[in-house]
């Protein structure tokens, strides 16, 4: 193992009215699931989220395989590790596989995400990238017999927060830093020649290799229509003075958004044709809704077409307006999830056509897969399909209750 395998992270404050320990991110979640689902003294775990609470967890360090700090209490002070299996090659190997079918898998980790479909993937592949119940071996120099005792809890605990901001810690205990990682889902050819790579990739294995190169420059701030300044610039005749100002920040906007794909090594920003283009400028530029509107000539699919935007981008665009056949298990594990999410899952129906799936009931909603693995929420209104909500990996979490709407 490399130095540059093993991380450390600073330790956490006390948390002023106490921090969930349940996790905000489903794989935050998945990983408390694994400690309490292990855990035989449920008193061990209230004293854990005590200690992580109240900042009595010290410096933590991961590396593959194993997590440790130092717990302090007013008692003593001792040394809690907790040690995970890690991936053999083979298993690394094919998860790569499954982050390389698509896309957006890379894009997702770099921003923080951790794909539902990744991970369910990877399970079914044979790589057990989240622990299950018993995958966790905690240890303690405390003299409690029980595991994990209150102290291995606490940093359990504490783990899930920075699970819950990058997903990449999670990778690391199981075996692979994140530039290891990056690194490894480049062809060889690639990697020599420096060739389609993220910009952050690049330029640390260039550090490595012993030569000088700058600092990856780093993203620049999203201009406002206040940062603007136009100089010397008149607009061609036929074109409204007021026009001018919008398509130069509209142009600074898309050349962030391409700059952003590069640095990142994700992918590049969707290519619109022109009714695409008018509804993402109607959305960014809502004084243009009415011109947009009127030079269409669609004003109420504009209209639809704003808030399928406004909730998931092009890829919200392109499930409102089109069907696609995703992977027949991936919309069989989002069934599953939903009915065993409801309340009452023996009159909770669920009807599939293509990507998506329609849920019946007093109010009834629609969940569609676009083609990035998000799904995203629609309402019935007057026999129509209405966006309902933001797009979400989860699909329980897409799923908009009615009193919401």
């Amino acid at each position: 193992m490399s130095d540059q395998e093993a991380r450390g992270f600073p330790a956490f404050a006390a948390q002023a009215g106490g921090r969930s320990t349940r996790g905000k991110s489903w794989w935050g979640r998945a990983w408390v699931q694994a400690l309490e689902d292990t855990s035989l003294d449920s008193d061990q775990l209230r004293k854990g989220r005590r200690y992580a609470n109240s900042g009595q967890v010290g410096t933590i360090t991961i590396s593959p395989g194993r997590i440790g700090a130092t717990v302090y209490t007013p008692e003593d002070t001792y040394e809690s590790a907790v040690l995970i299996d890690r991936l053999t090659s083979e298993d690394w190997q094919r998860f790569l596989d499954q982050v390389a079918a698509r896309a957006g898998h890379i894009a997702a980790l770099l921003d923080g995400e951790m794909p539902h479909d990744l991970v369910s993937a990877a399970a079914d592949a044979g790589v057990p990238l989240l622990p299950g119940i018993g995958d966790l071996d905690p240890s303690c120099t405390c003299d409690d017999w029980e595991l994990p005792c209150q102290h291995a809890a606490a940093l359990c605990y504490q783990v899930g927060w920075l699970l819950d901001d990058d997903p990449f810690v999670l990778l690391l205990i199981r075996g692979r830093s994140r530039e290891h990682l990056l690194g490894d889902l480049q062809p060889p050819a690639s990697r020599q020649a420096g060739i389609g790579q993220p910009a952050e990739v690049v330029f640390t294995a260039v550090a490595a290799q012993g030569s000088r190169v700058p600092a990856m420059p780093d993203l620049p701030a999203k201009i406002a229509r206040e940062d603007l300044v136009i100089n010397g610039t008149q607009p061609l005749p036929d074109l409204d003075p007021d026009l001018l100002p919008l398509l130069v920040l509209d142009a600074a906007r898309r050349a962030r958004a391409q700059l952003s794909a590069l640095l990142s090594g994700g992918p590049d920003p969707w290519l619109l044709d022109e009714w695409q283009d008018a509804v993402r400028l109607a959305t960014d530029f809502p004084e243009l809704a009415i011109r947009l509107a009127t030079a269409t000539g669609r004003p109420t699919e504009l209209a639809l077409g704003i808030q399928a935007w406004s909730n998931g981008g092009a890829p919200g665009l392109d499930v409102l307006e089109h069907t696609w056949t995703p992977d027949p298990s991936e919309l069989a594990r989002a069934k599953a999830e939903l009915q065993a999410a409801s309340d009452d899952p023996d009159n909770f129906a669920i009807e599939v056509d293509a990507n998506r799936l329609s849920v019946s009931g007093d109010a009834a909603s629609q969940l569609r897969l676009d083609r990035l693995g998000r799904w995203h929420p629609y309402r019935l209104v007057d026999d129509a399909w209405i966006p309902a909500g933001s797009a979400d990996r989860d699909p329980t979490a897409a799923l908009v209750p009615p009193d919401t709407w």
